[in-house]
């Protein structure tokens, strides 16, 4: 009876956080519910494919964000497109990756979008079976090959942003729920943005914060009871605000910050519009660096990226917050804007090396790492 009991109040839960939603037109200016995500081409075959990263195809984080990048390109192009999902979900295995990159060459795809830095082994395999194919890896890196172009953004400085918009919001009592288990280059540097962001607005307000910091449960970036159970343990005993980098983690966060009127920084894309409970999030470029790429084959100039990687920051407005979905009120919009251009124009300077960041020690950030 218990076990129902919870079932419900879950269900309720999700109810609550997911139920009520503003249109995705309203937030970015362009309706990217309104593009659907299957098409029947004409002929059969697909022009632009898809092979997901680990997760739903809409998780509201990094595969959704690069799904509507390429379905934007492909619907404004008249390009076919289709998406491929590894077999066996969370536990998908590399050849269950190449499996995947293979029926999107077989169904005709003249570039594939691969998402996830474990994208990699099966991405060189099916990379070099097909010389003439093109691959745009998310998160990844050139792999030696000229048919690849990799994408990449500072996540650091999107991290920075928001932790130090919480401590000026007020916030004195900080978590980080990372995805990858501590392996995830993108995840660490949002870590570590994160805590120098929240160490710099402290050394300006004359305080020390607190902050858990945990790659725990975090390792399929998928939700969990075990994930959720950690995070009501730290709102509970104080926790205000938890940055959730990890794809569809992020709903453990919702139902654990609901549940103790807690607060949740979000990740990738644009949460706002999937809980009440975010103030803002560590956005980036996901749509644009997609479509970038894209854009460069179709245009003729693969030779200008392919075999190279393309780094994405501030510079080039690719990370930040989003500011058309603006709802803190101590740190305000035009706080927000004096310190994006400092660190556009280096005048604040962000460290992108995140290689044990869980270890260092932070002028104003008391550090909790839980293993």
């Amino acid at each position: 009876m218990k076990k129902f009991l919870a079932f419900f109040v879950m269900l309720g839960l999700v109810f609550f956080v997911f139920g009520c939603k503003t249109p995705e037109k309203e937030k970015t200016g362009f309706d990217y519910d309104a593009i659907p995500d299957t098409m029947e081409s004409t002929n059969g075959k697909y022009q632009i494919a898809f092979v997901t990263d680990i997760g739903q195809l809409k998780d509201k984080s990094f595969n959704q964000g690069t799904w509507e990048g390429l379905k934007r390109f492909a619907s404004e192009n008249s390009k076919s497109y289709k998406y491929y999902q590894p077999a066996n979900g969370d536990a998908a295995t590399d050849d269950d990756r190449y499996d995947a990159m293979v029926a999107a060459v077989n169904g005709g795809a003249e570039i594939i979008v691969c998402a996830g830095f474990m994208q990699a082994a099966a991405l060189e395999k099916a990379a070099k079976e097909n010389p003439t194919v093109k691959f745009v890896f998310i998160d990844g890196w050139p792999l030696g090959f000229d048919n690849i172009n990799a994408v990449v953004f500072k996540e650091e400085q999107s991290g920075y942003f928001a932790g130090y918009a919480a401590v000026m919001e007020g916030y004195t009592k900080l978590g980080y729920s990372g995805g990858g288990g501590g392996t995830n280059p993108a995840c660490q540097r949002f870590g570590y943005g994160y805590i120098q962001g929240a160490n710099d607005a402290a050394k300006e307000k004359g305080i020390t914060v607190e902050m858990k910091y945990s790659w725990n449960y975090g390792s399929t970036f998928s939700a969990s009871a075990d994930l959720q159970t950690m995070l009501n343990g730290w709102y509970s005993t104080g926790t205000q605000v938890i940055f959730s980098a990890g794809g569809s983690m992020c709903q453990s966060a919702f139902a654990a910050a609901s549940a103790n009127q807690g607060k949740v920084i979000g990740v990738d894309v644009d949460q706002s519009n999937d809980s009440a409970t975010v103030i803002t999030s560590a956005t980036k470029g996901l749509r644009e660096g997609t479509m970038y790429a894209l854009k460069a084959f179709y245009d003729g100039k693969w030779a200008e990226i392919g075999g190279k990687q393309t780094n994405l920051g501030a510079a080039e407005d690719a990370v930040g917050l989003p500011q058309e979905t603006w709802s803190m009120t101590k740190f305000t919009l035009e706080d927000y804007q004096d310190l994006l251009a400092k660190v556009k124009s280096g005048k604040v300077k962000i460290d992108d090396d995140a290689t044990g960041a869980e270890t260092k020690t932070y002028s104003n950030v008391n550090l909790d790492y839980i293993q």
